[in-house]
Protein backbone atom coordinates (compact mmCIF):
# COMPACT_ATOMS: atom_id res chain seq x y z
CA UNK A 1 0.00 0.00 0.00
CA UNK A 2 2.87 2.09 1.08
CA UNK A 3 4.84 1.14 -2.18
CA UNK A 4 1.46 2.10 -4.32
CA UNK A 5 0.93 5.28 -3.04
CA UNK A 6 4.59 6.62 -3.66
CA UNK A 7 4.48 5.46 -7.02
CA UNK A 8 1.22 7.44 -7.12
CA UNK A 9 3.24 10.37 -6.42
CA UNK A 10 2.13 10.56 -2.17
CA UNK A 11 6.01 10.75 -0.22
CA UNK A 12 6.58 8.97 2.32
CA UNK A 13 5.75 12.22 4.44
CA UNK A 14 2.78 13.45 3.19
CA UNK A 15 1.51 9.55 4.40
CA UNK A 16 3.13 10.17 7.55
CA UNK A 17 1.37 13.26 8.23
CA UNK A 18 -2.21 11.76 6.93
CA UNK A 19 -1.27 9.04 9.36
CA UNK A 20 -0.07 11.19 12.14
CA UNK A 21 -3.29 13.71 11.79
CA UNK A 22 -5.78 10.52 12.01
CA UNK A 23 -3.95 9.50 15.32
CA UNK A 24 -4.42 12.53 16.88
CA UNK A 25 -7.85 13.21 15.84
CA UNK A 26 -8.81 9.34 17.29
CA UNK A 27 -6.73 10.15 20.80
CA UNK A 28 -8.54 13.44 21.04
CA UNK A 29 -12.07 11.83 20.14
CA UNK A 30 -11.19 9.06 22.55
CA UNK A 31 -10.27 11.61 25.50
CA UNK A 32 -13.06 13.88 25.37
CA UNK A 33 -15.35 10.59 25.46
CA UNK A 34 -13.64 9.39 28.57
CA UNK A 35 -14.19 12.90 29.91
CA UNK A 36 -17.38 13.00 29.28
CA UNK A 37 -18.29 9.46 31.02
CA UNK A 38 -16.27 10.30 34.14
CA UNK A 39 -18.27 13.85 34.68
CA UNK A 40 -21.35 12.05 33.91
CA UNK A 41 -20.60 9.24 36.23
CA UNK A 42 -19.66 12.40 38.84
CA UNK A 43 -22.14 13.88 38.50
CA UNK A 44 -24.60 11.16 39.07
CA UNK A 45 -22.69 10.41 42.07
CA UNK A 46 -22.64 13.96 43.68
CA UNK A 47 -25.60 16.18 41.31
CA UNK A 48 -24.33 19.04 44.12
CA UNK A 49 -21.27 19.54 42.61
CA UNK A 50 -22.52 19.59 38.92
CA UNK A 51 -21.38 22.80 37.89
CA UNK A 52 -17.27 22.27 39.39
CA UNK A 53 -17.63 19.02 37.54
CA UNK A 54 -19.04 20.59 34.53
CA UNK A 55 -16.65 23.68 34.56
CA UNK A 56 -13.75 21.17 34.85
CA UNK A 57 -14.68 19.05 32.04
CA UNK A 58 -15.13 21.76 29.17
CA UNK A 59 -11.88 23.08 30.26
CA UNK A 60 -10.22 19.48 29.98
CA UNK A 61 -11.66 19.14 26.98
CA UNK A 62 -10.91 21.84 25.33
CA UNK A 63 -7.35 21.49 26.19
CA UNK A 64 -7.37 18.17 24.58
CA UNK A 65 -8.94 19.95 21.38
CA UNK A 66 -6.13 22.54 21.79
CA UNK A 67 -3.46 19.56 21.52
CA UNK A 68 -5.60 18.16 18.55
CA UNK A 69 -5.45 21.06 16.60
CA UNK A 70 -1.78 21.88 17.30
CA UNK A 71 -0.86 18.06 16.11
CA UNK A 72 -2.80 17.99 13.19
CA UNK A 73 -1.68 21.54 11.81
CA UNK A 74 1.31 19.82 12.08
CA UNK A 75 1.13 17.33 9.99
CA UNK A 76 -0.39 19.24 7.68
CA UNK A 77 2.97 21.54 7.58
CA UNK A 78 4.72 18.28 7.32
CA UNK A 79 2.44 17.17 4.34
CA UNK A 80 2.41 20.20 2.59
CA UNK A 81 6.10 20.74 2.85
Amino acid sequence: MILEATLAGMSLAQIGAAIGAAIAVIGAAFGIGMIGKSATESIARQPSAASNIRTAMILTASFIEGAALFAIVVCLLIALK
